[in-house]
């Protein structure tokens, strides 16, 4: 093991360390990072460090040598590399750009869209095979959230329903004594 000194900070990354080593709503990842270089700062050793808080000796040096190095950015998480995704971001694109258009305009014979209709139409007529789950997923990391079918609260989601339901007819008679 060999000894690591944290170097002396500034006077911008003293506030920001002791903010995050203090937050209750940051990341606990950065509030754990900040809380080793503001222990570190205040004369403790890494293994007086690891053993607080529950870590091994060598992740706190690494953290210390890290933040000796990239200052207060060293406190955020790097870029990962993970699986690439399944799907190339033109395919994601149509996806949302199929999604948020109205099926009328596309010569559809329907108002709005449903999973399975869209997992239809994307497979038959764009030629993008993917299952409704995977659909749902990226609509909802875009923000986009499947409304409810309105009823007798709301719109109707057939726009044509009054023209198609026809006049309408008196369910029951009037009666006599009822002021018109």
């Amino acid at each position: 093991m060999t000894p690591i000194c944290l170097r002396d900070l500034t006077v911008e990354e003293r506030a920001r360390v002791q903010t995050l080593a203090h937050a209750r709503t940051a990341p606990a990842q950065m509030v754990q990072r900040a809380q080793i270089i503001w222990r570190a700062r205040h004369g403790e050793s890494a293994s007086a460090i690891a053993a607080r808080l529950g870590l091994d000796g060598e992740t706190v040096r690494r953290r210390i040598h890290r933040f000796n190095a990239e200052g207060v950015e060293a406190l955020k998480d790097r870029h990962r590399s993970g699986r690439p995704p399944t799907y190339p971001p033109e395919q994601t694109a149509t996806v949302i750009g199929t999604a948020l258009t109205k099926p009328l305009t596309l010569g559809l014979p329907f108002a709005a869209w449903t999973l399975d209709r869209l997992a239809a139409y994307l497979h038959e007529v764009k030629g993008i095979a993917m299952q409704r789950s995977r659909i749902d997923e990226i609509l909802l990391h875009e923000g986009l959230r499947w409304r409810k079918h309105e009823t007798w609260f709301g719109e109707r989601v057939d726009p044509a329903f009054a023209e198609k339901r026809g006049r309408l007819k008196r369910s029951t008679l009037r009666h006599p004594w009822a002021v018109a």
